[in-house]
């Protein structure tokens, strides 16, 4: 028995847990959450080591020295803002099953977890050409409407034909093409001219119709309180407008 706690305590003593996550993540919305487990040692491996999250177990059983292992879980936040994961643990079941020790594992703070996003019927009647009319010419910027320029993560509610078949084979990942966007008018959503009264609700709604936008290839840019994000078709520009319905109201 003392000889058992020895090395539950020493299989536990280098084990570090890592949560990564996908650069969108959206309330209400289940995702892969990756949990890696570290092995910080330098010569010796980590054996049948258990991380248990909110009541969920994953099992490493071996661990090599100086390496990391990673399993998947399906996770999903009920609200946007800021994620929090707590009740985290680590347990060692070696070298006898019936003999566990474990710790407990601070909550991880590191991102934030967008709106659900809705399509509502205020914004249906807005229309959008995907036709290349007069005067509109092709941009290297991500859009849905021309040829491809590169290829990138998918991102949930990507349009299934624009599955890059090829590089997800390749890399085991879904990626989606992205192609060059036509030129079309900017649109600017003005936060506090959107007649809904629900904050949350209006908050959801804004969310889908930046991403329909975005898909479309259309510039889009929001006004909300004191903050004026002019009209782009960057990915970058989307998540920085996503952040901040996310966090609105709560900072």
């Amino acid at each position: 028995m003392v000889l058992s706690g020895f090395f539950g305590r020493y299989n536990l003593a280098s084990a570090e847990v890592v949560f990564s996550l996908p650069d969108e993540v959206y309330a209400g919305t289940e995702f892969p959450l990756a949990v890696t487990l570290r092995n910080r040692r330098l010569f010796f491996p980590i054996f049948l080591m258990k991380v248990h999250i909110k009541g969920r177990e994953l099992l490493f059983p071996f661990v090599e020295a100086g390496r990391e292992e990673t399993r998947h879980v399906q996770w999903e936040f009920e609200h946007r803002g800021r994620y929090r994961i707590s009740d985290i643990s680590i347990c060692s079941v070696f070298p006898f099953s019936f003999f566990t020790r474990c710790r407990g594992l601070p909550a991880e703070h590191n991102g934030v977890v967008f709106a659900q996003p809705k399509q509502c019927a205020l914004f249906q009647g807005t229309s959008f050409s995907h036709r290349r009319m007069q005067g509109e010419r092709s941009l290297d910027s991500a859009g849905f409407d021309a040829e491809a320029i590169s290829v990138r993560d998918y991102v949930p509610g990507d349009p299934l034909k624009h599955i890059h078949w090829k590089a997800t084979a390749r890399t085991g990942t879904l990626k989606t093409k992205e192609l060059a966007a036509l030129v079309h008018a900017p649109v600017v959503v003005e936060f506090d001219r959107v007649q809904i009264e629900s904050i949350e609700e209006r908050i959801s709604c804004i969310t889908g119709f930046i991403l329909q936008l975005h898909r479309r290839g259309t510039p889009v840019g929001l006004s909300l309180g004191d903050r004026l994000f002019k009209p782009s078709v960057l990915q970058t520009h989307k998540r920085a407008m996503l952040r901040e319905l996310a966090l609105y109201g709560s900072e």
